[in-house]
Order: C-alpha cells, then structure tokens, then sequence
C-alpha cells in the first residue's frame, strides 16, 4: 500500500499537499552506530522496519487479541487476529501498566519482545559512545488500542515524564500490519531540536498544579499536555514535514521525548494495537511515576502542588 492508495488525515484533518513523506529505512545504520546517532538527533527518531522476528510478535499480538476476543469486540466471522470489530463493537482503547497485571496470562511474551535481547542490546549500543553505560526501561507499558476514528492528538512525551532525565526515548510498536488505512505513529522532523518554539511546552508537567490557584490536578483527564494548533500551523511554526510509514509487524520507531507527535486516524474496521515503551540509561535520573511494581502514573500520588 501506498499513500496515494489512500489519504491519511490526522484527527479528521488532511496533511497538505507535499507535506506527509514517508520515514527513512535506517537499518544499515545499525552498524554504525555513530551514524544512528546523528540521525536521531537530527530528525528526532529512527525507523527500523523488522527489527524483530515478524513471527515472534504475531505470537505476542495474540495474548492481546484472545482478551478482545473474550471480551465479545471482534467480528466472529473472520479470523481474531485480523482485528475486526463487530458492528457496534468498541475495544478498551488505552490499557497502561505492568505487563503482568495486564495480562495475567500470557504477559511473558509482550515482555520478551519489548524489554529483552535485541531491544536492550540496541539501547546500550545507543548510549555506549565513550564508555559502558546500563540502561534500564519503565516499568510501566503504554498499551494503545485505537478504535475507528480520529487517532491521538500531537504532543511530546516528555509533557508526561520529565521529571527523570531529558535523555529518554520511545519505542513505538505496531502489534501487527497497519496499512495506511489502519494508521499508525506520525511525527514532525526535527522537531526535538526546536528549543527556541518549544522549550516552554517541553518544561510543563502535566501533573502540577498551583496550590494558590484554581486547582488544575485534573489537568490529565481534560488531555493536558496537546500541543494547540493544525497541522499547517504545526508545520509552519516548527519546520521539517510530518513522516509515517506503511508499519509492519516486526517495525519499531525509535524518537526522542521531546519529538512532536501523534497519530494518523484509524480509517479501517479494525482496532490498531500499539505500545509505547521508554529507555534511558540506569545512571540518570528517573521519574518516580513509572517505575516499581506499582507505579503511581498520573493518579493522586503523582500530583505536585507549585506556587504559580
């Protein structure tokens, strides 16, 4: 599938013309290190399509797919793993915790794909330029079921998980194929680097509020932390161009906390399964909210108060 098989919008709104291209292959970058570096740090993000074993997070997908399935979503005239919805059928939409607890069974398998073998290996060889570094990753897992519609609204993760190092990145997966029907992750080129626009966006905190004013600790189910304006104004106001990919099973996306993105509506009759995981290295600091066997997130205990 191409994008001019179909035209992907962004919360029921249209890229313009020439401005939506397509992510940069950077497989072969995988050895030179170096290189994957400057690109990262120049466009905000890589692309390593089939980075891991097609068959391997097919099998992961099902302990998803078998949960909707139990939970009566998915048309029963189709194979479940195609991910069709019944008429009227809705799945949960976001589902965001430890692995384990989410899916009681079956979780061993999410947890292999995300956070063992070639994925940590991938991140110390990120961060190992001069010396040996550890890296570590949250403990809590973002889990994304986007049902048909508009898709999630462009921001910068670090709106939501600042308070540790700026060093952070995340790994955005796609639990399956997502034509350009089906949608998936888009992001603006570039973007991390615009200090001079975004540094104050970049340094708000979705969980403070001011203790001697009216009280915002509500600010996270209003969905603070969006970045306001069109994809045009985005556009113009930042630079570089919107970039998405014809995702496939096996794919990451690799971008930086303060990279400016969102997704592309899910224009299919099936849920798109994603999931967001972050990586840093074990020496820096960490935000408290995502880490432990429990983490708090953006419940009661992650909230903090502040003068305005």
């Amino acid at each position: 599938m191409t994008l001019t098989d179909i035209t992907p919008t962004h919360r029921n709104e249209a890229f313009e013309e020439g401005a939506l291209g397509m992510m940069a292959d950077c497989t072969p970058m995988l050895n030179d290190m170096a290189a994957m570096r400057r690109h990262l740090s120049d466009n905000g993000y890589v692309y390593l399509p089939q980075f891991h074993d097609r068959e391997r997070v097919l099998d992961a997908r099902r302990v998803v797919i078998d949960r909707l399935a139990s939970g009566g979503v998915l048309d029963e005239r189709f194979d479940p793993m195609q991910g069709i919805l019944r008429e009227g059928g809705r799945a949960p939409g976001f589902a965001g915790g430890v692995l384990k607890d989410l899916f009681p069974n079956g979780w061993e398998k999410l947890h292999d794909v995300l956070y063992t073998g070639r994925m940590m290996s991938f991140f110390r060889d990120l961060h190992n330029e001069q010396h040996e570094e550890e890296v570590v990753h949250y403990d809590f897992t973002w889990l994304r079921l986007v049902n048909p519609g508009p898709s999630t609204a462009m921001h910068a993760d670090v709106v939501y998980m600042g308070r540790g190092t700026n060093n952070l990145h995340t790994v955005w997966t796609p639990w399956g194929d997502n034509g350009f029907d089906l949608g998936g992750l888009v992001l603006l080129e570039g973007s991390n680097r615009r200090a001079d626009k975004l540094d104050r966006y970049w340094h708000t905190d979705v969980d403070a509020f001011c203790e001697n004013k009216e009280d915002k600790s509500d600010n996270w189910n209003k969905g603070g932390g969006w970045i306001e304006g069109s994809l045009k104004q985005l556009r113009d106001t930042l630079g570089g161009r919107w970039v998405t990919a014809d995702y496939r099973a096996g794919d990451i996306v690799v971008f930086h906390v303060n990279t400016v993105h969102g997704g592309t509506d899910n224009q299919s009759n099936k849920v798109r399964i994603s999931s967001d995981t972050r990586f840093q290295k074990k020496a820096d600091a960490i935000d408290e909210r995502w880490i432990g066997e429990k983490p708090i997130a953006h419940g009661p205990a992650g909230k903090r108060g502040m003068i305005c």
